[in-house]
């Protein structure tokens, strides 16, 4: 049999980076009566984008403007910039993989939080670059140990999300600015902001001005309820921001991911009705956690890293049973976050769900710890 890989695809492991909800009920031959694990909003987009995509769909036999005006118009005026400031993508998962497209050579190095965002690596893996981690520190991402280790080897990426995920938290802006004034000459500082709807207003550093060395990622995915439309962009200098357009799909956001995301920016009363409703479902999840001896950790996310208080097999074991249970929930995978699980925010209906699941589950799974 021919061989028409390139050596990097052949030194792959055959993995994705996450396995959704749709394998695990195919799996364990279930279907789950609450889906909170993947950071999506259960409370959905807002009306008006569902009628403004319902337009959209009848008009779905065109395809969407490859220059994608409109909408990185309105997230230009949004934000205050212009829209050379502005690239359009598949959600920042898309995004990661352009600019990991456009910056890494097989052999280049990126350092990176150990435990952070796979999907990164993902993508960094690849295009054959080399990963350097760098430990949590209190179950925070380290700014000050990266910028120590991005001095030391000086990468071609460095990646900070802020706030964070899988733990859900945050550092203030000054913070974050001094790592911005701190990445040395040569390397690219990513900065993921996907929960920047949800994180505190003293988290964010000012947009202005753009930082030559410095790329902001957002998304529609999680406080505007509109992860399975898939539609992100970055924020930056307008040279940089040009580069994507040399590697970009450019018919790959939709028509309808387009109108939606429109309409999502116009309606900012939805949103922050939607954050209102994501802060009081955290403090549910975590008086859950307590309810049953666990830990919740501070979020300014949509979700709830929960810390079981034991090792990571002890936490995987909570974590299989809360599924068998028909509740989809999630863990980080590298020890030591993996002695937590994480649990999206939902509704009052389907949190109560995962109180009883977790219950029954902790019971078995203390009883097979003994």
């Amino acid at each position: 049999m021919q061989d028409f890989l390139t050596d990097i695809a052949r030194g792959l492991p055959a993995t994705v980076p996450f396995v959704g909800p749709e394998a695990l009920e195919r799996r364990l031959g279930l279907r789950f009566k609450a889906r909170i694990g993947a950071n999506e909003s259960t409370f959905g987009p807002s009306p008006a984008v569902i009628e403004a995509m319902g337009r959209a769909a009848a008009e779905s036999w065109a395809y969407g403007d490859p220059e994608q005006y409109e909408i990185k118009a309105a997230i230009a005026a949004h934000h205050g910039v212009e829209i050379g400031n502005v690239a359009v993508g598949e959600g920042v998962d898309g995004l990661l993989g352009l600019t990991v497209q456009l910056t890494i050579a097989p052999g280049d190095r990126v350092v990176t939080s150990l435990g952070a965002y796979p999907t990164f690596n993902y993508h960094v893996a690849g295009h054959g670059g080399q990963l350097d981690f760098v430990p949590y520190a209190d179950d925070r991402e380290d700014p000050a140990a990266l910028l120590e280790r991005a001095r030391a080897v000086r990468p071609k990426l460095l990646y900070f999300a802020n706030p964070d995920n899988p733990t859900g938290s945050w550092w203030n802006a000054q913070t974050v600015e001094r790592l911005m004034d701190g990445v040395p000459a040569g390397t690219l500082l990513v900065l993921d902001e996907a929960y920047s709807d949800l994180a505190p207003a003293d988290a964010l550093p000012a947009l202005l001005p753009f930082r030559d060395n410095v790329l902001r990622f957002r998304t529609f995915s999680k406080a505007y309820g509109m992860a399975g439309v898939r539609v992100g962009y970055v924020l930056g200098p307008a040279t940089l921001i040009a580069e994507f357009d040399k590697v970009r799909n450019h018919f790959g956001v939709s028509r309808m991911a387009q109108a939606g995301a429109v309409a999502a920016l116009a309606d900012q009363a939805y949103l922050q009705s939607t954050v209102g409703r994501i802060v009081a479902a955290r403090q549910t999840l975590s008086d859950i956690a307590r309810r049953n001896g666990l830990t919740p950790l501070p979020s300014a996310t949509n979700f709830v890293a929960i810390d079981c208080g034991r090792d990571g097999n002890f936490a995987r074991l909570i974590l299989q049973g809360v599924l068998e249970r028909g509740i989809f929930i999630r863990m980080p995978g590298v020890a030591p976050l993996d002695r937590m699980i994480r649990v999206t925010v939902g509704t009052e209906e389907e949190l109560a769900l995962f109180e009883t699941a977790l219950a029954g589950a902790l019971a078995d799974a203390r009883e097979k710890a003994a």
